[in-house]
């Protein structure tokens, strides 16, 4: 995954192994695809109007849509209970503080809770972040800021100048949207710089050059952006100078995902080379070096690459291709590779090492580096560890094993680039969290905070097992549940998936899940179904495109596995899951209702005829395909959820969730869902947040809400006793 795929994916959030045929329960609903009808075009769509995201007639649907929700799910006597257990629980102080480690050796903190609803960046001393009790000091005050300025912001993070770090470029969202405005902040004053930087709302980055140049990549007026609605045009900015004076120095193609620049670094944050990506599609790039007189060059390197990191002088990259350097070397796919970067750079046949080839069930999750060390989380058969390799002086590379728990979710955080100290995640589905302090030279780790349980997991377990898909291929997935739950097909169960963009699905300690769910006896279920990440990226390109349906496969394998074990029934069965696994939750309503009594889809793709057409939609093309191309679009019509949707089908009352704020999955796609299920004669509860961008959740308070909406609605599905039953 190239760098721009990996940061728009970043903004697109245990014992045993058994296997079992494919349970034969009833048969799925028809696969034939749509015969040009409903909606096979903006003229054949009765609710294209559903598009105009602030429009009248929209807005005016959605409100009483919502009223009408909101009157349910809150009318319910469980609501409260289950809303107050949701707020206590993301507006608790009783969390770990993630911290990120400034080059000076300090730590800072975004934190929200319920008097910093939209958050406070802060700073401590390392010895003090270490203790019960850290000493912290408020940088930028966000709930303050936005009360100030009479703005709704939501804050999207801040890159600062090294070394000093004392100048910031601070992203701030209207209502958390994706695009940002971005405005230039002091630390040392704690003050925006008055006459400093500021670069009005858009999608895209800015990054530092020194302390009075900037690479940006925004809207810079008509044909500046892509048709996936990024930037296309990097230009240096200089001081004083407008967005219009800027230099333009790289621009890409109408087509293109979009294009970025940065200041690649070494650990004194001397700049090393000045790079451009040029994002072609979601997992193809290009990486151009912008050269002293302001032209650029393009580096050898394979279109699915990433660059991970620069560690000792070495350019470390990860492959998602087979490919053949210039050397003549040959790479796999998951290889992870290095060069000397000043040797590569002047001879692009430099020979590179190979630094890790991972195994047909390992999978690298995540590549960082301290000052002198490489540090590398992965996972085999879905169970983290974390490794840290060094180059010797000829350059091959050596590894050894943290010192960390085992069977768990780990996951590497900030890491200093003044010493070789690193920040270590390590969480189970009932281990609550815990962060270990490592230090990467010496091999060990101790650990800094770990949280009390945040709900009562006595008597629970963790199992996995593995189910049979359509063509044979054998899908993981975790059950947690508790350890004396009979086989009966009587137990409360949410089968949670995604499958897509090669996102990992590991174990985690979720306190929302085990309170509104498993403490109230619900079974939760967790599937690694292919589009994933979880076994590398085979793994994820194995459903790409025209094998997109093998993930929605493999989904429904697990349903009919768990049926099989007598885990859970149809009227027991529940699924869940957001924005591409808004999709996966489409496709099994769509083609096995027959498995399922309730399904939560939030911020959902939906009508994938025109989800290249609304507001991102044209980056995900590599993921899906091209709608336009006829032997793609008659790919995508085989499972396109919107077209798809039938009379006489045994769909369960679904709850669709979606945010007018969303400026990445456009909110017409749960619309246009719900509307099309209400004239096909089913029921449907809808719920649009008028703030929230793709998180759906602006703030914690409305976090809360859509939990206790989500976990109601669960309840009354899946936990009421069913109609059928109270009969007999």
């Amino acid at each position: 995954m190239n760098r721009t795929a990996a940061a728009l994916a970043a903004l697109l959030a245990t014992t045993c192994l058994s296997s079992v045929a494919m349970a034969q329960t009833s048969s799925p609903a028809s696969s034939a695809a749509p015969a040009g009808g409903f909606a096979s075009s903006e003229a054949t769509d009765p609710y294209i109007w559903l598009e105009d995201i602030e429009g009248e007639r929209a807005m005016a649907w959605v409100e009483a849509h919502n009223e009408r929700s909101l009157g349910v799910l809150r009318g319910d006597p469980r609501f409260d209970t289950l809303h107050r257990q949701a707020l206590e629980i993301v507006e608790s102080r009783d969390r770990i503080p993630s911290p990120g480690f400034n080059r000076d050796g300090t730590i800072d903190n975004f934190w929200q809770d319920a008097e910093h609803v939209r958050g406070v960046w802060r700073t401590t001393t390392l010895d003090s972040y270490r203790s019960a009790e850290p000493e912290w000091e408020t940088i930028l005050d966000f709930d303050a800021l936005a009360a100030a300025e009479g703005k709704n912001w939501v804050y999207k993070g801040a890159t600062c100048l090294p070394p000093e770090e004392t100048r910031c470029l601070v992203s701030l969202s209207d209502g958390g949207k994706d695009a940002v405005t971005i405005r230039e902040f002091d630390r040392t004053t704690k003050t925006f710089v008055d006459g400093g930087f500021v670069l009005p709302e858009s999608k895209g980055g800015a990054s530092w050059v020194d302390a009075d140049t900037l690479l940006v990549s925004r809207d810079f007026g008509p044909g500046s952006m892509t048709t996936s609605g990024y930037p296309m045009i990097v230009k240096v900015l200089r001081r004083g100078q407008t967005l219009d004076q800027a230099q333009t120095v790289f621009t890409g193609q109408p087509t293109d995902v979009s294009v970025s620049g940065y200041a690649l670094r070494d650990a004194d944050g001397n700049i090393r080379a000045t790079l451009i990506n040029r994002g072609v599609n979601f997992y193809e790039g290009e990486t151009h070096r912008l050269n002293a007189d302001g032209t650029t060059t393009k580096l050898e390197l394979p279109a699915k690459s990433s660059i991970n990191a620069l560690v000792q002088g070495q350019l470390v990259v990860t492959t998602d291709q087979d490919w053949t350097a210039p050397s003549g070397q040959e790479f796999r796919t998951g290889d992870v590779i290095a060069w000397d970067l000043d040797r590569w750079l002047a001879d692009p046949a430099t020979p590179a090492q190979l630094v890790i080839r991972p195994t047909e069930r390992e999978a690298i999750q995540g590549i960082s580096n301290t000052r002198n060390k490489l540090v590398v989380a992965m996972t085999e058969n879905v169970r983290g560890a974390v490794y840290v390799y060094e180059p010797d002086l000829a350059g091959e590379w050596s590894r050894t094993r943290l010192a960390l728990p085992e069977n768990v979710t780990v996951g590497v955080g900030s890491t200093s680039e003044r010493d070789d100290r690193v920040f270590v995640s390590v969480a189970g589905y009932l281990n609550p969290s815990s962060l270990y302090l490592a230090d990467a030279a010496a091999g060990s780790a101790d650990i800094v905070k770990e949280l009390p349980a945040k709900f009562d997991a006595t008597g629970m377990t963790v199992e996995q097992f593995e189910a049979r898909s359509a063509d044979g291929t054998m899908i993981p997935y975790f059950v947690v549940h508790k350890a004396e739950m009979p086989l009966d097909g009587s137990n409360p169960t949410l089968l949670y998936g995604y499958g897509g963009y090669q996102v990992s699905l590991l174990p985690g300690y979720s306190p929302t899940v085990g309170k509104l769910w498993l403490e109230r006896g619900g079974v939760y279920v967790v599937a690694n179904t292919r589009g994933g990440g979880e076994f590398g990226p085979r793994w994820h390109q194995a459903a790409l495109q025209q094998n997109r349906q093998r993930a929605h496969e493999d989904f429904q394998a697990v349903a009919e596995d768990l049926i099989a074990r007598g885990v859970t029934s149809q009227p027991h069965l529940g699924i869940m899951g957001g924005s591409q696994g808004g999709l996966f939750m489409g496709a099994m309503l769509t083609q096995r209702p027959d498995l399922i009594n309730a399904a939560v889809i939030q911020v959902p793709l939906f009508d994938m005829l025109r989800f290249h057409r609304l507001l991102a939609g044209a980056s995900w093309i590599a993921e899906y395909g091209d709608p336009d191309i006829p032997e793609q679009r008659a790919w995508i019509e085989q499972y396109s959820p919107y077209q798809r949707l039938a009379a006489g089908q045994p769909y369960p009352e679904v709850f669709i969730h979606t945010s007018t704020k969303d400026d990445r999955v456009h909110p017409g796609h749960a619309r246009k869902a719900a509307a099309r299920l209400e004239e096909l004669g089913y029921p449907v509860l809808f719920y649009e947040n008028t703030d929230g961008g793709h998180a759906a959740g602006a703030n914690l308070r409305e976090t809360a809400r859509r939990l206790a909406l989500e976990y109601t609605y669960l309840t009354r599905r899946l936990m009421d006793q069913p109609a059928a039953e109270q009969a007999e």
